[in-house]
């Protein structure tokens, strides 16, 4: 029986773990087994909602041990740090727990096909105090910490600028004449970092409505902080006009053409001058594990594993690559296929399909990218973006409820393929219902 080991768990890794559970692993097959730091999965497009608290992972998360005996898969949790391709192992650090302690030694998998599917982070490009100074939204526990610092601070500010404390008498100041205001950072103007800017001020209004004392709209100061010329660079002028202008109406300073050089606790330096800042986010670019690098596969200099056309990874026979942590450019193409929600899944696809035949001792099929287009959430202000069709090539603009309702259909498209049909629908019921029970900010 063949041995596929998935490393990573992301949206293309246990969709792909899904599949092969269901077609291979089902009826025996072969022996699947999915590895992940983590004991559960959240999409990672969702991060930006954990941070304003208008998702609650404790609803949304799945936790890959249910999951995985559900759909015919093994899971395994650890960390990749060493591979022997000669000997077709992998070597997974020792595992400690939320205290620090061991409770697991270095192990050794066996493999016959491997497929790395680890993700990205945000690329600090090579700013050691990145690390130090900013939060990032790389998984769903750093989403968690900065959620409870952004509480924590506006807890602050509402003590800090409310001195008379009696229930019975309402507060003398007003929004007018705050002493201060939170100001927030965030650098990096692609999806994440707009998405992010406008859930945080949807945040500070559900804080106002739930009767936080001396919480107004105008209380959060966000820049919003990118090298290029404009904000989401990825999409058309148009698009990125429309969400520069829904984002200023709603506060946030926009700061474009402007590189970060140096980062401090409570600050950024910049080409533009030094910015004062309470909290800062970092949502600049994209970089696979520096260790990928050292696993004696091609990578390229932000540590992507170069595949070919079948998703093999060039120079290998056994080793596929998926999502994030590849690079792949089509024929013809002037750009790798960009790293997104949509390409993962496409490639989680195929890969699926290519073991399948490995299995089936029948020949693998070729990557094709197909582009549907980019669609951006700003919370309850606005929701835009572009949608491409393929047989003629032209990009439509979409806006308001139509592109709300594609960009929700995104996330229930990937539930679709790790429930089947009939648990997606009592999902979709539950998170209906959810909605109209509990509040509309988590605030814990």
């Amino acid at each position: 029986m063949k041995k596929i080991v998935i490393v990573g768990g992301g949206a293309g890794g246990l969709e792909l773990a899904t599949r092969l559970g269901q077609k291979l692993g089902k009826y025996g097959l072969a022996e699947v087994t999915l590895i992940d730091r983590n004991r559960t999965h959240l999409w990672k497009p969702l991060l930006h909602e954990v941070v304003s608290g208008s998702l609650d992972t404790g609803l949304e998360a799945i936790s890959y041990r249910a999951h995985s005996s559900e759909n015919h898969y093994y899971f395994r949790m650890g960390s990749l740090c060493g591979l022997d391709k000669e000997k077709r192992q992998l070597i997974l650090a020792p595992l400690e727990d939320h205290h620090g302690k061991q409770i697991l030694q270095q192990r050794f998998i066996d493999y016959d096909y491997l497929v790395l599917a680890i993700g990205a982070s945000s690329n600090d490009f090579g700013n050691a105090s990145v690390h130090e100074h900013c939060y990032r939204l790389d998984s769903a526990q750093e989403a968690e910490d900065f959620h409870l610092t952004f509480l924590n601070r506006f807890m602050q500010y509402s003590e800090e600028n409310c001195l008379n404390m009696d229930p019975e008498t309402p507060c003398e100041n007003t929004s007018e004449d705050l002493s201060d205001t939170v100001t927030i950072s965030i650098v990096g103007a692609g999806a994440t970092g707009v998405e992010l800017a406008a859930e945080l001020y949807q945040a500070v209004d559900q804080l106002e409505r739930f009767g936080i004392r001396e919480i107004h709209h105008s209380s959060l100061e966000v820049n919003l902080i990118e090298a290029a010329d404009r904000i989401l660079p990825a999409l058309s002028e148009s698009v990125s006009g429309k969400a520069a202008q829904t984002l200023e109406e709603q506060g946030v300073k926009i700061l474009c053409n402007t590189m970060v050089q140096e980062v401090h606790a409570n600050s950024l330096q910049t080409s533009s001058g030094e910015i004062h800042s309470d909290l800062i986010v970092w949502a600049a670019g994209i970089k696979a594990a520096e260790f990928l690098s050292r696993l004696g596969l091609q990578t390229n200099r932000i540590h992507q594993v170069e595949i070919e056309a079948t998703l093999l990874a060039k120079g290998e026979e056994r080793i596929f690559a998926i999502g994030d942590c590849c690079s792949f450019t089509p024929e013809g193409a002037q750009r790798p296929v960009p790293p997104t929600a949509q390409a993962a899944h496409q490639m989680a696809k195929l890969c699926a399909d290519n073991l399948i035949a490995i299995v089936k001792r029948k020949p693998l099929q070729t990557f094709e990218y197909y582009d549907h287009g980019t669609l951006v959430s700003l919370g309850p202000f606005k929701t835009l973006g572009q949608l491409l069709n393929q047989m003629i090539k032209r990009k439509w603009q979409v806006e308001g409820k139509l592109a709300y309702w594609l960009y929700a259909s995104l996330y229930r498209q990937h539930q679709l393929a790790l429930y089947g049909g009939r648990k997606f629908f009592w999902i979709w019921l539950s998170s209906l219902l959810e909605k109209r029970i509990k509040p509309k900010l988590k605030l814990y």
